[in-house]
């Protein structure tokens, strides 16, 4: 989806880069997390927005030299691996320490949302820190996004 064509994603759409968003069981909480991402979509790459295709070809890092990794692959990653330590806890304890399973999920898609803000495209399409992004880096835009949303 290009971002000129529709500017409000909603949670089917964003779920599709990021399937764990289904498994927030709070639909307010999920629909805060979607709607964090859409602005980080539509608002990014120097406020020009990204497409889905552009997002799901970032780089992890781009302070880490060429990993083999995206950054979607990344947060997807993320959001997997707090579900399986959710699994292994709730296994391993019987003194029935509460797993808030929508926050480990959402924390962990939430994690990097400010990178699409802080990255932008130069000349010839190369992904690199954008000038907001060199004021402002990713975990605090990513606050102040998520702070906003509630």
């Amino acid at each position: 989806m290009k971002t000129s064509e529709r500017t409000n994603y909603g949670v089917s759409q964003i779920a599709q880069l990021f399937p764990s968003l289904k498994r927030i069981k709070d639909k307010s909480l999920r629909e805060k997390v979607a709607a964090v991402w859409n602005e980080a979509i539509t608002a990014g790459c120097g406020g020009k927005g990204w497409t889905f295709d552009e997002l799901r070809a970032v780089k992890f890092t781009l302070l880490a030299g060429d990993i083999d990794m995206t950054f979607v692959e990344h947060l997807n990653s993320c959001a997997r691996q707090c579900i399986a330590i959710a699994d292994v806890l709730e296994k391993s304890f019987r003194c029935g320490i509460p797993i808030q399973r929508d926050y480990l999920i959402a924390g962990a898609l939430l994690a990097d949302v400010g990178k699409p803000l802080e990255y932008d495209k130069d000349g010839s399409s190369k992904v690199i820190q954008g000038k907001f992004g060199q004021q402002v880096r990713h975990p605090f835009s990513g606050v102040a996004l998520v702070y906003k949303h509630g």
